[in-house]
C-alpha cells in the first residue's frame, strides 16, 4: 500500500543541526550574535526594515501591538476567520478585538466591512494575510488614512509574499511573523516584529527583554520574549531556503489550479504575489470531500472550523456570513515542497473523483 500524502513535513536537515551544533559549542544560547544576524538578514525580506526576533509569532503581534501604544480603551478592528492568536494578543493588551468580516475570494479582511466596524475608539486595523494570500491593502490603507488609523499586518503566514510589488511585511507601520514548526519557514518556535521606524523597533527590544537594553537599568515593565540563539541558527539556514521552497508551493498551487474539478479553488488578486501557506479549496460538500482524501491516503485538514468570535474566549452573537460560510467549506490540501508528481497526482484524483461540489 502506498504511504499517505501527508500535508506537513517539518524541513530540518543536516545545515540546521550543524547551525544548532555551532551555537550550543559556542555556549552563548540566548539573544547573542546569532539573534542579531538572523534579524539583519531577515530584514533583506522586508525592504530593509528593522526586524526585532522574539521567542514566538504571538509574541510578535502582543509586543507589535504594545510598541504601537495600543491598550485599554482601544479597538482593533481584526478578522474573525483566523488563528485566535490574532483577536488574543490584541485582548492581552488590555484592548477590544473588533471582529469584521472577510472578502469570500481570498479569505481577508472585507474593506466594506472594516469600515462597518471602525467607531470612535477604533486605533487600529490588524488584518491577516491568511495562508499566504496578501489582503487586499490599498483598499484597507485609504481606509486607514481617512480615518487617521495604525495599519498593522499579521503575516504569520505570508513570509515572502508581496503586494504590488512592496514585500508583506513593509506594507503597514508593525508585522509580525512566525516561524512555528508547520510555517513556510522555521526556528522551531519563534517570531519576528517588523517595524517601519527604529524607535519602535527599540521599544520592542526593551519590551522583549525586561524593559532593558542595558543590564539592571530597566526603562520600562517588559516580558521575557527573546528568542534564543539556537531558534535564530536554524533560522539563518531556513531563510536562504525560502525563497526555493516558496517557488515549488507557487508551482504546486498552479497545478492544482489548472487541474482540479468539482471544488472552488484558490482566487488570486492580480496585484499579490501570495506564497501559498496553504492551498485552500471550497466545497459545500466538505466532509464527502475530506472522506474521499482520506480514502486515498491523501491528508487534509480544516483552517479554521469555528470563527474567532464564537470560541469561548470570546463568545459573541454576530453576523458574518462570508466567515461563517468559510468556517463551513474551505479545505486545505497538501502544498509542502518536495511533494512528489505521483503524491500530487493522487491528490487530484482523489479532489476529482466526486460530484461537483461547488459552492
Amino acid at each position: 500500500m502506498a504511504t499517505r500524502v501527508s500535508a506537513v513535513h517539518v524541513d530540518l536537515g543536516g545545515d540546521e543541526a550543524d547551525a544548532a551544533l555551532r551555537v550550543l559549542r559556542s555556549g552563548r544560547v540566548v539573544q547573542g550574535q546569532e539573534v542579531a544576524a538572523f534579524e539583519q538578514e531577515f530584514s533583506s525580506l522586508v525592504a530593509g526594515r528593522e526586524c526585532v526576533a522574539v521567542n514566538s509569532g504571538t509574541s510578535a503581534l502582543h509586543l507589535g501591538l504594545l510598541a504601537a501604544g495600543i491598550g485599554p480603551g482601544d479597538e482593533v478592528v481584526v478578522p474573525s476567520f483566523t488563528f485566535a492568536a490574532t483577536a488574543n494578543a490584541v485582548a492581552l493588551t488590555g484592548a477590544t478585538p473588533v471582529f469584521a468580516d472577510i472578502e469570500p475570494g481570498t479569505f481577508g479582511l472585507d474593506p466594506r466591512a472594516v469600515a462597518d466596524a471602525i467607531t470612535e475608539r477604533t486605533v487600529a486595523i490588524m488584518p491577516v494575510h491568511l495562508y499566504g494570500h496578501p489582503v487586499q491593502w490599498a483598499e484597507l490603507e485609504r481606509l486607514a488614512e481617512r480615518h487617521g488609523l495604525l495599519l498593522l499586518e499579521d503575516a504569520a503566514q505570508a513570509h515572502g509574499a508581496s503586494y504590488a510589488g512592496t514585500p508583506v511585511g513593509a506594507l503597514g507601520q508593525i508585522a509580525a511573523f512566525s516561524f512555528y514548526a508547520t510555517k513556510n519557514m522555521t526556528t522551531g518556535e519563534g517570531g519576528m516584529v517588523v517595524c517601519r521606524d527604529p524607535e519602535t523597533a527599540r521599544l520592542v527590544r526593551l519590551l522583549r527583554n525586561q524593559g532593558m537594553e542595558q543590564r539592571y537599568h530597566n526603562e520600562v515593565a517588559g516580558l521575557n520574549n527573546r528568542m534564543t540563539d539556537l531558534a535564530a541558527a536554524i533560522g539563518r539556514v531556513q531563510l536562504r531556503r525560502l525563497a526555493g521552497w516558496n517557488r515549488e508551493r507557487q508551482t504546486l498551487a498552479a497545478t492544482y489550479s489548472a487541474r482540479l474539478r468539482g471544488v472552488v479553488t484558490p482566487v488570486v488578486d492580480p496585484l499579490a504575489e501570495p506564497v501559498w501557506h496553504q492551498y485552500t479549496v471550497r466545497s459545500t460538500d466538505r466532509d464527502g470531500l475530506a472522506g474521499r482524501l482520506d480514502a486515498a491516503g491523501v491528508d487534509c485538514a480544516v483552517y479554521y472550523p469555528v470563527p474567532v468570535h464564537r470560541l469561548p474566549a470570546y463568545d459573541l452573537d454576530l453576523a458574518l456570513p462570508e466567515t461563517e460560510r468559510a468556517c463551513r467549506e474551505v479545505l486545505s490540501l497538501p502544498i509542502r515542497p518536495g511533494l512528489t508528481p505521483d503524491e500530487v497526482d493522487r491528490v487530484v484524483d482523489a479532489v476529482n473523483d466526486g460530484g461537483s461540489g461547488r459552492g
